[in-house]
This record gives structure tokens, C-alpha cells and sequence, in this order.
């Protein structure tokens, strides 16, 4: 089985960074500084001639007799010693030869005058003067960036000549040579020790330099594996839906600003629940990584992305100029995972061999066009597909009654909904975490067709708020919730999800208010649940119909905080009583990371003020992670399902109300 990028990028997370023996240390940083060092030698040299050329005043002043001999020799040795460093630049040699260079001018240089300087007439000036021989020793050790051995080398020579110089020229004075000898070894000492600990510091400051550049060279790795990490799926190395997400946000960008069209295309394995029971959970993944590589390997010459959306569902981005040229790529798909012939045995439907579900939507322009509205379509193409008897491919057609939302079955249904009692409502338990009490429910919509099959939410609710229909929806919704339970007292607080369409319409607070008042129910005895979505748009009319709720004492939570993108600004523009953190995050929490995102999420909630509430608790395992993080109340399977009325009407332990999520009228 090929590696996945999952793979490859767990392996950079654990792979060490290659940490360079010593010997190979000292050479990096005798490489690391070669263009400064370079630079910052030549500079020195030609600032030592300069100095040195000036002391040919002194020569002037205090041995005048050989001053013409001892200013030549310094004119010789610094145009020579300048000349040879200048070729050996020219010729780009070692920089390690450039410091022998300036090396051997400062010794060359002492020497260069020394010698014609012991013959002067002036003794006694020549004694006092010799004094400055210790500058040649000074500028080997201090004024360089000599090597310690290199310095220790040149000024170690220009301590020997001055101790010559001392026994044969110098008066005979035991005192003096004890004390001059004794200035000239303890420069030498001193400078040499000098010179030992800046090359030891250097040599640190290089070594910790390099560990930083070490570590933030690793750290950059493990972040782009963890990016890279964050937005693939562990199983077949694609995309996953967080990066889709937001390659699809990308795409439609350039369509609105560019004009450049693209297809979303959504693959669906037929049957693959039959082939995992059938072949086990091993040969299941087998089969998607398979379909996965397969389905990469096909747009490989396009400018497509792909990724895992979940399940066994793939996702296909493309940029197509024509709806034909969409039709061609999803039919080329399901003829390339057909050509795979993976046997698949249970299936009864003609067929033995693995295939897809193909349903495809291409950009269009239309009023109202949404980002999320492609991807909609294309899984009404999806599910046209599989109706067709799958192992096909379909194009979202606005015009076809088979996959136009508009034309479906379902939108005339809910027209009729209410009057036809297709339309119930069911009651989720909401319990407070530290007493223990349910002190909510939330009501969830059911639909039926005529035949009594049941309509799942995901369907029918997005097509009640495209044709409108969830306007009456809502309203009915309200009207049970205050009539079936909070009239007669049975729960202390219900809260109904309010879709965007309501808050938009005009007079919906207004209508609100007189189902209170014609219930008799108080406004603080019902919650409206506000999904943060894309479609939540954050214009006054909202921010105006939330605020008379508001007045009237509903409540007003976020629900699924987390999962849309405008989050943030909603907690800062509006006051909600409680914020509802989606499933998603909790179900992360298997994972250090996943528990960590969630962490910070109700710390950012809990600053705002907020009581928080977490859905999806199904285990006795996240009930206790709720309690560790403090949370106020949870919702999900563990706690209750969604049941009728009925079983609040008799229901014990809710005829106290504390506090919590209940606010007095």
C-alpha cells in the first residue's frame, strides 16, 4: 500500500534534526563570518598602515639620525604588505591566508623598523621609544581576528626581537631590562589571554546562534508538518474537509472577483457500509485509499484539488469553463474507479466491483447566490445519482424537476405541512452539569412525507428557508412550543432554533409577542437559538429584530459556535444569554490537540460573559471532561434523546427551577 502524506508527515514529526559533530562545528564557523571576516581584515590592515606610517613623526622627533631609513622601511613594508593582500583578495584565496598576511605585515613591519632604529646615535630616545613595540604586539592579539595560535604565533616573534634588541642595544642597566622586559612579557601574557577568551566568546556566541537557528529551522518544520498535519486526512493523505473548506472559499473568491468558473464535484462509494461488514474495517480502508490514490492520479494534469469530506465521500474542486466539460470529468471519474475491478461481493444490484456515485455543479449566476449553495447542489446531484441506480454521474441541472430544489416533492410538501399535520415537534433534554437538573429542552422540527416516511432535518430545513416556507414553519414551531409545554408549566425554559429568513422579516418580533400574549407564556420561558452560519449576514434589520426579542425577554443563544465565520463578531456586536459550542469540538477531544482547541474556546466564551452549553455529550467519559472544564449545561445522547411532549407533560424534578438558563419574566 503507497505511503500516505498522513505518513510522511508523522514520520518529519518524529524525525530528529541532524545535530553536527564538533569537527564539523569549528568548520562551519570558520565558514560562517568568511565575508565579514574578510572585509573586516582588510579594513584593519589599511587602518594599521595608516597608524603605522603616522608614527614616522615620532621617528622625526625622537631618532632623527636614521628617521630617513626607518620611514622608508615603513613605506616599503606597508605598500608591500597592502599590494599582497590586495592580489590575494583579487584571487579570492582563503581568508585564513589573508590573516597569515596581516600577520606576517605586523611582524615584518616591527622588524622593518627595529632594525635600522638600533642604529641611531639617540641611545637614550631609542630606549624610551622602544616602548611602542608593544602596539605590533597588541594589534596581533586585539586588533585582528587572528586565530589564538596564529597570535600567539606573531606576537610571541615580536617579543623575541624586542628581547634581542634589549640584550644587545639597550644600556646595561639591570633595572631598566627588568622593568621594560618585564612590560613586554606581561603584554604578551595579558594580550595572548585576551585574545584566547574573544576567540572562546565568538566561538559560544556561534554555538548558541547556531542551536537558535537549529531549533527555529525544527520548530518551522514541525509547524508546516502540523499545518500540513491539521489539514489532511489520517487515512488516504487528501485534503481534509477544514482544508476543502477553505480551498472552496479560495475558488469562489476568484469566481466572484475574476469571473473564473469551477465545478464541485462529490463521489460517494456505492455501498461501501455493505463491503466494510462484509470485507472488515482493514480491507474498508484498503478500498479508500485505493479510490482516494485512483481519483488523484485523474486530475493530476487539471488545475483540481481533491479531499476526503467525510465518510466515504469524496470531493473534487475543478476549474472548468463549461458545464459540458463538467459532465465529461464526472463521467471520466466514475469510469476511472470502475476500471479499478475491485471485487465487491455483497452488493445485489448487478453489479460486483466497486463503483461511485458521481454529483456535480457548476458555477452559476443566480440572486442570492451563496458559497454553500454549490456545494448543495451538487449533492442534490449526488443523491439524482443515486436514485438513477448509482454507478452514474449527474450534473445539478436548475432546470431538471429531478434535481432542482424548487421542483422537489419536499417543497411542495411543506407547503401543506401544517395543515396536514406532517410537521411535528420533539424535546431535547438540556441539564445544568453542576445540580444535575434538566432545566431545558430544545425543540426539534420532524417532518413526514404522506407515505410517513420521515424527512431528515438536513434535507428539508434548507429547502424551507430557500422557498420561504420556513417563515409559517417557524411561526407553527413557536405557537406548539408555548401551547404543548410552557403554558401549563411542564418545563421551565424551551428554546427553538430561528432561522436568519425569520429574523429578516419584517414584523417577526411583533408576531412573537402576540403568540406570548395569546399563550400567556412569558417571554424569559423561551430561548431562540441563532445559528452562526454563512448565511448569517450582520445587517441592521437583524441587529434591530434581535433587540425588540430582547425587549420582549427572550433569550437569545449562538448555536454551533465554532463552525461558521462569523463567530467572533457576533460575540462582540450582540449580548447572548448562552453559547452553544458545536459537537465537533468535543468529539476532538480524543486527541491532546483537539482537547486543547476546546479549552480555549470556552476560555474565550467564559471572558465574554457568556454561560456556555456544549452539545453532543454521549458518553459518560465527556460528561466528566464537562465537569473538569466547568461548563454550565450540556445537551446529547447521554443526557436524553429528543421525545414528544408527552413525556414532559408527566415528568418529575422539573417543577423547581433554579437558576441557570432561567431568567424571572
Amino acid at each position: 500500500m503507497k505511503q500516505t502524506l498522513a505518513d510522511v508527515v508523522e514520520i518529519d514529526l518524529h524525525k530528529q534534526p541532524h545535530r553536527p559533530l564538533p569537527a564539523e562545528l569549528r568548520l562551519l564557523y570558520r565558514q560562517e563570518g568568511e565575508t565579514a571576516r574578510r572585509e573586516a581584515t582588510r579594513k584593519g590592515l589599511w587602518i594599521a598602515v595608516a597608524v603605522y606610517l603616522l608614527f614616522s613623526i615620532t621617528d622625526f622627533l625622537l631618532i632623527s639620525d636614521v628617521a630617513h631609513y626607518t620611514i622608508a622601511s615603513r613605506f616599503v613594508v606597508g605598500a608591500v604588505a597592502l599590494a599582497v593582500l590586495e592580489t590575494q583578495i583579487h584571487l579570492s584565496v582563503k581568508t585564513d591566508l589573508l590573516d597569515r598576511t596581516c600577520s606576517g605585515a605586523l611582524v615584518f613591519g616591527y622588524l622593518g623598523w627595529l632594525i635600522p632604529a638600533m642604529t641611531t646615535a639617540y641611545t637614550q630616545n631609542m630606549s624610551y621609544y622602544m616602548i611602542f613595540g608593544a602596539i605590533f604586539m597588541m594589534g596581533a592579539n586585539l586588533f585582528f581576528i587572528f586565530q589564538f595560535r596564529l597570535s600567539v604565533i606573531s606576537s610571541g616573534i615580536i617579543l623575541g626581537a624586542f628581547f634581542i634588541d634589549l640584550i644587545y642595544f639597550s644600556p646595561q642597566n639591570p633595572y631598566y631590562q627588568l622593568a621594560f622586559g618585564t612590560f613586554y612579557v606581561s603584554c604578551f601574557v595579558f594580550t595572548s589571554y585576551v585574545n584566547w577568551k574573544l576567540n572562546r566568546e565568538r566561538y559560544k556566541v556561534f554555538l548558541n546562534a547556531f542551536e537558535a537557528k537549529v531549533q527555529q529551522r525544527e520548530a518551522t518544520e514541525r509547524g508546516k508538518a502540523l499545518l500540513r498535519l491539521s489539514n489532511t486526512d489520517s487515512l488516504t493523505g487528501l485534503d481534509n474537509r477544514r482544508a476543502v473548506d477553505q480551498k472552496l472559499r479560495e475558488y469562489w473568491s476568484d469566481w466572484q472577483k475574476f469571473g473564473d468558473s469551477f465545478a464541485a464535484i462529490l463521489i460517494d462509494v456505492d455501498f461501501f457500509k455493505k463491503y466494510n461488514d462484509c470485507y472488515g474495517h482493514q480491507e474498508g480502508d484498503r478500498c479508500l485509499i485505493l479510490v482516494a490514490n485512483t481519483l488523484k492520479d485523474s486530475i493530476g494534469q487539471l488545475d483540481a484539488s481533491i479531499g476526503r469530506y467525510g465518510g466515504e465521500e469524496f470531493i473534487i474542486l475543478a476549474r472548468v469553463n463549461t458545464r459540458e466539460e463538467t459532465a465529461d470529468l464526472a463521467d471520466a471519474i466514475c469510469r476511472t474507479v470502475q476500471s479499478l475491478a475491485l471485487v465487491h461481493g455483497q452488493r445485489r444490484d448487478g453489479t460486483s466491483i466497486v463503483t461511485v456515485s458521481v454529483g456535480a455543479a457548476f458555477t452559476r449566476h443566480q440572486t442570492g447566490s451563496k458559497l454553500e449553495r454549490i456545494i448543495h447542489e451538487a449533492d442534490r446531484a449526488l443523491y439524482a445519482a443515486k436514485a438513477s441506480g448509482r454507478n452514474c454521474a449527474k450534473v445539478f441541472d436548475p432546470n431538471d424537476p429531478q434535481t432542482s430544489d424548487e421542483s422537489e416533492n419536499i417543497a411542495a410538501l411543506l407547503k401543506i405541512a401544517t395543515n396536514e399535520d406532517l410537521v411535528s415537534l420533539v424535546y431535547q433534554p438540556i441539564k445544568n452539569v453542576t445540580t444535575g437538573r434538566v432545566e431545558a429542552v430544545e425543540a426539534l422540527m420532524r417532518l413526514r412525507m404522506l407515505d410517513g416516511t420521515a424527512v431528515p432535518p438536513s434535507l428539508f430545513i434548507p429547502i424551507a428557508e430557500r422557498t420561504g416556507a420556513i417563515i409559517d414553519l417557524g411561526r407553527w414551531a413557536i405557537r406548539t412550543v408555548c401551547r404543548e409545554l410552557l403554558a401549563h408549566d411542564h418545563v421551565p425554559v424551551v428554546s427553538v432554533n430561528v432561522s436568519p429568513i425569520q429574523l429578516k422579516t419584517p414584523g417577526f418580533a411583533t408576531s412573537v409577542a402576540a403568540i406570548l400574549g395569546e399563550t400567556g407564556v412569558a417571554g424569559g420561558r423561551l430561548a431562540f437559538e441563532i445559528t452562526e452560519g454563512l448565511e448569517m449576514e450582520m445587517h441592521s434589520d437583524v441587529l434591530r429584530c434581535i433587540s425588540d426579542l430582547e425587549t420582549l425577554g427572550i433569550r437569545i443563544w449562538l448555536d454551533d459556535f465554532g463552525t461558521g465565520f462569523a463567530g467572533l463578531s457576533w460575540l462582540r456586536l450582540i449580548d447572548f444569554d448562552t453559547v452553544k459550542i458545536d459537537r465537533s469540538f468535543l468529539h476532538d477531544c480524543s486527541t491532546p490537540k483537539g482537547k486543547a482547541m476546546l479549552k480555549d474556546i470556552i476560555g474565550l466564551v467564559r471572558n465574554r460573559g457568556h454561560k456556555i452549553l456544549v452539545e453532543g455529550v454521549e458518553t459518560e467519559e465527556q460528561m466528566a471532561l464537562m465537569r473538569e472544564f466547568r461548563i454550565d449545561h450540556v445537551q446529547g445522547f447521554h443526557v436524553g434523546r429528543p421525545v414528544p411532549a408527552e413525556s414532559y407533560r408527566v415528568s418529575a424534578g422539573l417543577e423547581q427551577r433554579p437558576a441557570g438558563l432561567v431568567r424571572p419574566a
